[in-house]
């Protein structure tokens, strides 16, 4: 008998041997959320960040005031904090130095930031904790800076990127919403302090420039994308076949 005509003369006894699929709940998570995501497209790639952590968090973002004695004071110590920075990172004995890749030594940034805001008069700066009163290092905002005069709080997340990025549309900002891991506990300027750096030479990191910009009117994207683990691929129930294991 030819292949084909086998295929076909068995074919719908296999078909009736088959259990039947579900059929999709019109009622579940997906079901609703879905057709909304296909369909607000525009509203998605433009969101105010300060929207989605008031919504999020129901806290309010606050922008620097240009013209206001504090939040200006408050600004040039950050800004005399991130010149030495810039100079002791760009030492040869300074921990950036020590890393082949650049995202390897964030750690060492925040830490040195945090230091040198510690050192200025007046300011209060640590890693901020989550709503469990719980120190968490991954994860939007990386500083919480404090203005002991007016106890106004300002979140920091630094950034480092390539001087030739600087234009780039590739992602450099996530935030996750958490309720239980949720750092944005307060109304606060938010600010992405920005450091600039040359490619590698020679062994050695060159940091370039510094940026403070403020997220009050910071717009982002919303990147829905739907996750699995290999735990959840490789499920026993799932797997209808697999190889011959060796004899050991």
């Amino acid at each position: 008998m030819a292949l084909a005509a086998l295929v076909s003369s068995i074919a719908p006894a296999f078909a009736r041997e088959q259990p039947p699929s579900p059929a999709p709940a019109s009622d579940s998570a997906a079901a609703t959320f879905i057709p909304w995501l296909l369909q607000g497209k525009e509203e998605l790639t433009a969101m105010p960040f300060r929207d989605v952590i008031f919504h999020a968090t129901g806290k309010q973002v606050r922008p620097l005031d240009r013209n206001d004695e504090a939040d200006q004071r408050v600004l040039k110590q950050i800004g005399a904090a991130l010149d030495e920075v810039l100079k002791r990172m760009n030492a040869p004995t300074s921990p950036v130095q020590t890393g082949a890749r650049i995202n390897e030594v964030s750690g060492p940034f925040e830490n040195m930031v945090l230091e040198l805001l510690n050192a200025m008069s007046g300011l209060r700066c640590e890693f901020p904790k989550t709503a469990a009163e719980r120190t968490q290092r991954s994860g939007y905002p990386d500083l919480r800076l404090v203005d002991e005069a007016t106890k106004r709080v300002y979140y920091m997340d630094p950034k480092l990127y390539a001087a030739k990025s600087r234009d780039s549309s590739f992602r450099t900002f996530y935030f996750e919403p958490k309720v239980a891991t949720n750092k944005v506990r307060e109304d606060a300027v938010h600010l992405i302090l920005g450091f600039e750096h040359e490619e590698r030479k020679a062994g050695h990191w060159e940091l370039t420039r510094w940026d403070i910009v403020d997220l009050a009117n910071f717009k982002v994207k919303l990147k829905a994308e739907f996750q699995g683990s290999n735990r959840d691929i490789y499920r026993p129930d799932a797997i209808l076949a697999t190889s011959a294991e060796k004899d050991e």
